[in-house]
């Protein structure tokens, strides 16, 4: 199946309340013919719009092919939360890496945050930026761990922009019966993602790179030289940066080996005006403490924008409004009869340990995927590194590749059987409260 087209009409973006409030353009030609250049980047989300940036500034002759449209898959439909650290927690990193590389991720990570709102300063993107996520939790025990990592990170990283919350605190910040206190990290932030990649686009076009949409590539040859083809043109490049994520399909084995596509899903209710302090009480995202993860926040417009919900398989569900109104009336039972304006599905990439996968994978082609619900962050500052790396300074990407990064086991035919499983078990757990 191509997750490519498998959910979404070509060329067009899904109709999210991100899309009917972004400031789109029209489609930008696709490829036709041969054309050279320096890097040729694959993938228009935030991983190739960052790294086509970023060598187009250092001087470097830059294509970039987007089956799609710029900020058409994960990018544009995500929900929007910029958090701190990486994907994988600080004490399981050193546990994994060792004290001096979980020492050097959680600097980047911090570089990450800075990176994202650098850019967004500087090529004046308006894409609502707001600082402060929430990770709410359900019990006790879990508030109690919630309470140690902020203290870890205190202690052993100097960051103190965390509170901790009570439960009595979590229910003035976010007035739902389900949670049982959490922490308020301010130095993460929020934004509209579409806004954000699409500003990406064309700070990237400003900078000289010419992005062909509606472009599939369906090979690459390192063969003779490096020639990267689509079906109606060819992309002759020194470079290759591939920024697929989920829709990598069968462009590599060994990336799809290691980074798997799976489908989340949001949903906006209507403009709530004065209801919404029955929702959140601070400007702020939340992240819950659920294995099947509920995210949300107001948009500028007062709508509640909340994600979750369980669907195995490639395709979407038939009805996104129900699979994502079950958890959202778990958390916020007085919007049961509130309408939902809009619902929408989109495809991620994940790995085995959640950490991105970093790879060389012929002379001159990199890639980086895998974000694993840490993309805002991680996908622009991995374009950085890619970027870096072409530019012969690869202290980061190596960094990065150094973290492991195991294969699903069964390899593409049995990974989403065995993730189905995996999703289930966890999904019990979440509703006994285990």
């Amino acid at each position: 199946m191509d997750l490519l087209y498998a959910n979404d009409r070509a060329g067009t973006y899904p109709d999210s309340w991100y899309a009917a409030t972004s400031d789109r353009i029209d489609a930008r030609n696709p490829l036709k013919g041969e054309v050279r250049a320096d890097v040729c980047v694959i993938g228009a989300g935030y991983t190739g719009l960052s790294a086509a940036l970023h060598l187009a500034e250092a001087g470097m002759d830059v294509v970039l092919l987007e089956a799609h449209r710029a900020g058409f898959g994960a990018s544009g439909r995500n929900g929007g939360q910029l958090g701190s650290g990486q994907r994988m927690g600080q004490h399981g990193l050193e546990k994994l890496v060792g004290q001096d590389d979980a020492t050097k991720l959680w600097e980047m990570a911090e570089d990450t945050k800075a990176l994202v709102k650098s850019l967004i300063e500087r090529h004046k993107i308006d894409c609502h930026l707001k600082p402060g996520v929430a990770h709410a939790c359900f019990s006790a025990t879990e508030m109690r761990d919630e309470h140690a990592e902020a203290d870890h990170l205190a202690d052993r990283y100097g960051y103190t922009q965390i509170e901790k919350l009570t439960r009595e605190q979590m229910h003035t910040l976010c007035p739902s019966p389900a949670y049982h206190g959490g922490a308020l990290d301010m130095g993460a932030a929020h934004l509209h993602p579409l806004q954000y990649a699409l500003g990406l686009a064309r700070a990237a076009e400003s900078a000289g790179v010419r992005i062909f949409e509606n472009s599939k590539v369906h090979d690459i040859d390192t063969k003779h030289g490096t020639l990267v083809r689509t079906d109606h043109g060819q992309v002759a490049a020194d470079h290759v940066v591939l920024a697929c994520n989920g829709y990598l399909g069968g462009l590599n084995r060994k990336v799809a080996a290691r980074v798997m596509p799976i489908n989340n899903f949001i949903v906006a209710t209507q403009p709530l005006g004065e209801d919404a302090a029955r929702v959140l009480t601070r400007d702020v995202a939340v992240a819950d403490s659920k294995f099947v993860v509920n995210y949300f926040r107001l948009s500028h417009d007062n709508r509640l924008l909340f994600g979750g919900g369980e669907s195995y398989g490639y395709r979407f569900p038939s009805d996104i409004r129900a699979t994502v109104s079950k958890p959202m009336l778990e958390i916020f039972p007085h919007l049961k009869d509130v309408p939902l304006e809009y619902a929408w599905g989109g495809t991620l990439g994940i790995t085995m340990k959640r950490m991105p996968y970093f790879a060389r994978l012929a002379p001159g082609v990199l890639s980086a995927s895998g974000y694993s619900g840490h993309g805002v962050g991680n996908a622009t500052h991995a374009g950085y590194l890619l970027a870096q790396a072409i530019q012969g300074d690869a202290t980061g990407f190596d960094l990065m590749a150094r973290v492991p990064a195991p294969a699903f086991p069964g390899g593409s035919s049995l990974r989403s059987p065995l993730l189905v499983m995996a999703m289930t078990w966890y999904a019990m757990r979440d509703r006994l409260g285990f």
